[in-house]
């Protein structure tokens, strides 16, 4: 009569071992149980390298975001003008920073004037973004003053401007080069209003790692924006910096009341928001694609373990007349299936966090294959294709895959645990 015996005891792994290495005209382990470790090694390596990547992609873009732009945008509502316009200047711009500085978790608020001009040199010319800020201001932003690669000297900002490394290339400039800065809003005079041009010494290009603001930004020292602009006196908006960005919501009535009746406040997450919506979407949704994929690989180990039952038919009645339980036969089959699934995911995991780590030498290699241009950051917005590895991420497609693995498993080791062993002896 057969005894119960202790849950996965030695002689069941011992069993399923023999089962594992026995040769295919034993019997042993088929054709279909090595696509099934194949297929679940490529899913867990396509999983975790795209997790890195998603994580990579959306820290480089947050990165970027607030280490080149302010976190909290304030402006003024604006009031009507006698010709009709909306004027949205902020007069008392150096009090609105003070009051705005003051409010706790604020690390910074600096007066901007802003503007639209035509840069040209040489008889190069390209559009762009004219920030004016303080020379101190300037320097706390991460991607500005401590770029990815600069030329120049940041110190020497204030004798002249500070071109983005895109725009100094289209215009062929270099540090210590004049660019003309045009702007149609110039001097008024009797016969209406005429462009205003102003040279300027490069004294600083910097690469901040977006392409649009390295294409298009120009910094100008405060004081010389509100000369060029027309802004004496006069300041366009706000730009406030904060110590936790992530949770800039938590600051916004605070800064609301700090900025006063006729105070607006843009924030990064509003400016982005549909940006990292749209990203996290995509992340949802290529995490169910990718989930697929596993259990496709996983359901492999099915027909793979199936077969093997059918081979071993013999073996299992022997087994039964000799004591074995139904769940001594059933642990044995789910041992067989379950280390595909885990020598299949310890292979994925090994892949795709080799592919996170060295991504930038196989991206190269794929690059140089490809002839060159397979990514192109005027589309992408940065330069590379970047790649985080994180716990979180790898425990997630570890669990996935262990679990559809396990699964997957139980249904074809039942089915050897319920073979009548009588049956299964009769053509022996």
């Amino acid at each position: 009569m057969a005894t119960s015996t202790a849950p996965f005891a030695y002689f069941e792994w011992m069993i399923a071992w023999r089962y594992l290495r026995a040769r295919r005209a034993e019997g042993g382990v088929s054709v279909m149980t090595w696509i099934s470790l194949i297929g679940i090694t490529l899913a867990v390596f396509a999983l975790i390298a795209t997790l890195a990547v998603r994580s990579g992609f959306r820290a480089e873009f947050v990165d970027t975001i607030l280490g080149a732009n302010a976190h909290v945008t304030v402006y003024s509502l604006g009031e009507v003008t006698p010709q009709g316009r909306v004027d949205r200047t902020i007069a008392d711009y150096q009090e609105m920073a003070a009051r705005l500085a003051e409010v706790p978790g604020v690390t910074r608020a600096a007066p901007l004037v802003r503007g639209q001009v035509m840069a040209s040199f040489e008889g190069n010319n390209a559009g762009a973004e004219v920030y004016g800020i303080a020379p101190p201001d300037l320097m706390t932003l991460p991607r500005i003053a401590n770029p990815e690669a600069s030329i120049g000297d940041v110190s020497r900002f204030g004798d002249g401007v500070a071109l983005g490394s895109g725009i100094a290339r289209e215009l062929g400039v270099g540090v210590g080069d004049k660019v003309k800065l045009i702007s149609p809003n110039g001097v008024k005079t009797a016969f209406g209003t005429s462009p205003r041009v102003n040279a300027y010494e490069v004294t600083y290009i910097f690469t901040a790692g977006r392409y649009d603001i390295d294409r298009t930004r120009v910094y100008l020292p405060i004081s010389d924006a509100q000369t060029f602009f027309n802004r004496e006196g006069l300041a366009d908006e706000i730009e406030v910096m904060v110590e936790r960005a992530e949770e800039v919501e938590k600051l916004a009535p605070a800064l609301f009341q700090a900025a006063g009746d006729r105070g607006q406040i843009w924030t990064w997450r509003d400016a982005s928001g549909s940006f990292l919506r749209a990203l996290e979407v995509e992340d949802n949704v290529m995490f169910i694609i990718l989930s697929i994929l596993v259990l496709i690989a996983a359901m492999n180990i099915v027909s793979g373990l199936i077969m093997l039952v059918k081979n071993k038919g013999g073996d299992i009645g022997i087994l039964r007349t000799m004591g074995l339980t139904q769940g001594s036969i059933m642990r044995v089959f789910f041992i067989c299936g379950a280390f595909t699934g885990i020598l299949g995911t310890i292979c994925g995991v090994i892949l795709g966090s080799l592919f996170a780590l060295y991504i930038d030498p196989i991206f190269s290699f794929v690059n140089v294959m490809m002839g060159g241009g397979v990514w192109d950051p005027s589309i992408r917005g940065i330069y590379a294709l970047p790649a985080e590895l994180h716990l979180d991420d790898v425990l997630s497609a570890i669990a996935l895959s262990l679990g559809l693995s396990f699964a997957v498993t139980i249904f074809p080791a039942r089915r050897a645990a319920r073979m009548n062993p009588v049956e299964a002896l009769r053509y022996e």
